[in-house]
């Protein structure tokens, strides 16, 4: 028997569905880029995806890590909800003084990820958060940078996952959410 109430969750991925914007061949031909700012723009659905992600974490958190640069956007309320730190994870070459740097592939070249480590204290329980999840390997650069030092990692958190890259079989073992997945 039907009730006529929709799943929280079913509505929320279909609201986030609705304000994704797919461009394709950005930044480079062959990729479809998930532009996330129409969501952001709309205040209500912004909300929702932050309370979401909160909910949805595995645990007490020290740290948020935000994977530049739209991860930035959601780490940062993420970590306002969790009563938590942020702790931007930079492209290289963004951080001064000394920092810890991570090189890994992209699904249209290599990257470079950096924090500065002295803002990880060891034994920091840590939710890394990015917009999507393509072939994990940001994400991946990212946990191990942290784990490096000293860092527990709690979590991944997603907004999207496309799954025919299979970026969550390079974060095997962990716990990883992702509000919507595409194929």
């Amino acid at each position: 028997m039907t009730t006529g109430i929709l799943d929280p969750r079913a509505a929320l991925v279909a609201r986030i569905d609705a304000l994704v914007r797919l461009v394709p061949d950005y930044p480079q031909a062959g990729v479809l880029f998930r532009d996330i700012t129409p969501l952001l723009a709309d205040a209500s659905a912004f909300a929702e995806v932050i309370e979401a992600i909160a909910a949805d974490v595995p645990g007490p958190v020290d740290l948020v890590a935000g994977m530049e640069a739209r991860g930035f956007l959601l780490a940062a309320p993420v970590a306002v909800a969790l009563g938590a730190g942020l702790l931007p994870v930079r492209k290289a070459g963004k951080l001064p003084g000394p920092t810890e740097a991570e090189t890994y592939e992209l699904e249209y070249g290599t990257a470079t990820v950096e924090i500065h480590p002295s803002t990880v204290p060891a034994g920091s329980r840590v939710l890394v958060i990015d917009d999507v999840l393509a072939t994990g390997g940001t994400a991946a650069a990212t946990v191990t940078l942290l784990e490096r030092c000293g860092a527990e990692i709690v979590g991944l958190s997603f907004l999207v996952e496309i799954a025919a890259l299979e970026g969550r079989a390079r974060l095997a073992g962990r716990a990883v959410d992702a509000l919507v997945q595409v194929p």
